[in-house]
């Protein structure tokens, strides 16, 4: 298995409005995303949402912590996506910080 795709997303909402802005954001991006993403399960736990999503045939798994000033995301990509990882960081780096924005 490959290392873990590590993310960090800086925010200025406080640990409460960051969590909140972000329960349900996978659910969301399942609706933006539907033709490339079959499958979304998020479970949250305190401030930890732990996800799995089924996208082109692969299942991906990670979690999240949500901080006073920052997201923690980290992914265990599948080998077969691990080459793309700085594609994925880009694209997780940008909807986190499009659901953190979002009022």
């Amino acid at each position: 298995m490959s290392k873990p795709l590590i993310v960090s997303i800086p925010h200025q909402l406080g640990k409460a409005e960051a969590t909140r802005r972000l329960q349900g954001g996978l659910t969301r991006l399942k609706s933006q995303f539907g033709d490339k993403v079959a499958t979304v399960d998020e479970t949250w736990s305190g401030d930890r949402m732990d996800f799995r999503v089924g996208a082109m045939g692969q299942t991906i798994n990670g979690h999240l912590d949500v901080m006073e000033d920052q997201v923690h995301v980290e992914v265990q990509l599948p080998w077969i996506l691990a080459m793309v990882a700085e594609k994925a960081k880009t694209f997780i780096q940008k909807q986190g910080t499009l659901m953190l924005e979002k009022k």
